[in-house]
């Protein structure tokens, strides 16, 4: 009889001890976590809405003060042509002349021995920067013509840029995020869990490239002057906290 009670009371231990141990299981499983880890993308098109062109002028003398003369008269030659093909004076700057000594060399029966002065050259760089996209770009495209001129005249190529930057950047990380978070919810239901709150989100760098084309990225990011049609796009990468779905 002592040991029929001594094999009862074993068994029914053992039976605790496994319904202990089951129910803490499932406590645990149904509290772990873990996370998700995703990247977002955000990405629009945009039409720039500014331009700036630069370029100079010089002319060389062998007196400082003509040389100066010569180059206020390109200078005003410049601004003329401009302002007559639509350009706004305003949208106009100059920077301060820059000054050269000219030399030349100097031979004796065929023996260098040194140099001697030759005159001065004048340089001067400008710049035009305007909302007014179309007729910059036609000015500028004919200015090379003042050469035919005597003006001494180099041009760059035109720099595009947009006035409302900033804030494609912050649509595009919310299209990003947003994205994110969808991405997250997809892999959850898939995976039999529940997505729970953000625990790390960050934004990579800005990639502005031409609209069209296979223009690289980089990997500090990149910034199209180029184009006057142009893409954007960022990507976000976040961290999603997840559980089991509970049945």
């Amino acid at each position: 009889m002592n040991n029929l009670w001594k094999h009862i009371i074993i068994a029914t231990s053992v039976v605790l001890a496994a319904i202990v141990l089951a129910t803490a299981y499932t406590q645990r499983y149904r509290s772990m976590t873990g996370t998700i880890t995703v990247t977002g993308l955000g990405e629009t098109k945009f039409t720039s809405d500014m331009i700036v062109i630069e370029g100079s002028i010089e002319n060389e003398s062998y007196e400082a003060a003509d040389g100066y003369r010569g180059l206020e008269e390109a200078r005003n030659r410049v601004i003329d042509f401009l302002v007559s093909k639509g350009v706004a004076r305003e949208a106009i700057s100059f920077n301060m002349p820059y000054t050269y000594e000219l030399t030349t060399s100097v031979y004796e029966d065929g023996n260098y021995i040194g140099t001697r002065f030759a005159g001065y050259n004048l340089s001067q760089s400008f710049s035009i920067e305007s909302m007014d996209v179309e007729s910059v770009e036609s000015a500028a495209r004919e200015l090379p013509s003042l050469i035919a001129q005597g003006v001494d005249i180099n041009v760059q190529n035109p720099m595009y840029y947009y006035s409302k930057l900033e804030s494609v950047k912050l649509d595009l990380i919310a299209a990003a995020a947003a994205d994110a978070r969808e991405r997250a919810m997809k892999i959850a239901e898939n995976s039999n869990a529940q997505l729970g709150d953000l625990a790390m989100s960050r934004a990579g760098v800005f990639q502005i490239t031409a609209a069209t084309g296979d223009e690289e990225f980089s990997a500090g990011g990149s910034f199209n002057l180029s184009s006057r049609e142009k893409k954007a796009r960022v990507t976000v990468r976040a961290e999603y906290k997840i559980k089991p779905s509970v049945k």
